[in-house]
């Protein structure tokens, strides 16, 4: 059994007495990325001591949580998932909503439910929601990023802290903790920004939605001030002040292949094209430092953990708050002697501020909202 810091232990205890309570409202529990997550959902389950449904966004989540139950030396678990190829049911089931959806009368007898990274239920509609509706059981969320985006042609586009949403699946945030708290106590790395003006967002157009810069107009802006020399420079610099573990995120494959060919001995390229043995392969050697760059497209977000991971470029614009933390996100677990950096090209820092000054702040009694500094970043419209 794997001993709790505090800050788990008060969140497991929270959601033990939420879940044994009558109370027949959802909650959410906010823990930041590094926080460990995968231990306060096993202790969890494993305190409930009834049939418990733990819904994880990916087959590599998945994977992590249930083997970090299984270390404990709970036997009666199983897994739910085509992509494992089993379907069992057992007293705590790990699923993914996709392969659970078309089994709901399954899991009729499972009152309580855990859905991991729940920002990702949409309130409106979709499979979750479809399968509590059906069910009727009681839901506790976690996330690091409690917020989804709402956009309206008439008003812009807002991130919704997800407690506030109309209609809304999850009513009331039970627990939460600050990155700075972890931060401060060392739970986390300590990070160093790095903001290089080379690309100015202003020159981009924003999506009709309002959410994000159009494909097309970043394709053109990065062509006409050759942004894959700009990349390549910054990169070179990096592994030349002995940076040996670096990871890009690029918005298109132009840009990552642009840096697999010119670092062709010490750098590969992961996208959601590559096969599964392949991208295995390379994050084994990125790892083992025998590759020393990675450029991602649209990937390792979420559920990619390489604690010793030091160095992220930010080589894609966006106005993704929930993007921008999970790519800083990538390089904030701790390590000994570890001080990450994050190099920004692309104005992703003006616009968010540092990780560790995101705060979970109650503007009224129940009433939720993140902040960066004196900036308010959610229920608050993008622009006019």
């Amino acid at each position: 059994m794997y001993e709790l810091r505090d800050y788990q232990k008060q969140a497991v205890d929270v959601a033990v007495n939420f879940f044994q309570t009558g109370n027949k409202k959802n909650g959410i529990i906010v823990l930041p990325t590094g926080a460990g997550k995968s231990l306060v959902i096993a202790n969890i389950a494993y305190r409930l001591d009834a049939p418990v449904l733990i819904f994880q966004p990916s087959k590599e989540i998945l994977e992590q949580n249930y083997e970090k139950l299984c270390s404990y030396g709970v036997m009666d678990v199983g897994i739910f998932s085509a992509s494992f190829g089993r379907k069992e049911v057992r007293k705590i089931t790990f699923a993914t909503i996709g392969s659970v959806k078309s089994h709901k009368d399954y899991f009729r007898l499972f009152r309580y439910v855990i859905i991991d990274e729940c920002h990702g239920v949409n309130a409106e509609a979709g499979m979750y929601k479809d399968f509590i509706e059906t069910i009727q059981c009681k839901v506790l969320g976690l996330t690091a990023t409690p917020y989804r985006l709402y956009s309206s042609r008439f008003y812009g586009s807002m991130l919704r802290f997800i407690t506030r949403t109309n209609p809304r699946i999850f009513n009331e945030m039970l627990y939460a903790v600050q990155v700075r708290t972890l931060l401060n106590r060392g739970y986390l790395a300590p990070m160093n920004y790095y903001q290089l003006n080379i690309v100015d967002t202003s020159r981009l157009k924003v999506n009709s939605t309002g959410a994000d810069f159009t494909d097309a107009s970043v394709r053109r802006y990065y062509r006409e001030i050759k942004f894959n020399d700009s990349l390549e420079n910054i990169i070179r610099r990096l592994l030349v002040a002995g940076r040996s573990s670096i990871l890009v995120f690029t918005r298109f494959i132009d840009e990552a292949n642009h840096i697999a060919r010119t670092f062709s001995d010490c750098a590969a390229v992961v996208s959601s094209d590559t096969s599964k043995t392949d991208r295995e392969n390379i994050l084994r050697l990125f790892k083992n430092k025998q590759i020393k760059v990675v450029a991602n497209v649209g990937v390792l977000t979420t559920g990619f953990d390489f604690p010793e991971l030091a160095t992220v470029v930010l080589a894609r614009p966006t106005m993704s708050l929930a993007l921008y933390y999970q790519m800083c996100g990538r390089a904030i677990r701790p390590f000994p002697g570890k001080v990450s950096w994050v190099v920004d090209l692309c104005g992703n820092y003006k616009r968010f501020g540092r990780v560790d000054d995101l705060e979970l702040r109650q503007t009224k009694p129940g009433i939720w909202a993140v902040f960066s500094g004196a900036k308010q970043l959610t229920n608050v419209y993008f622009r006019k």
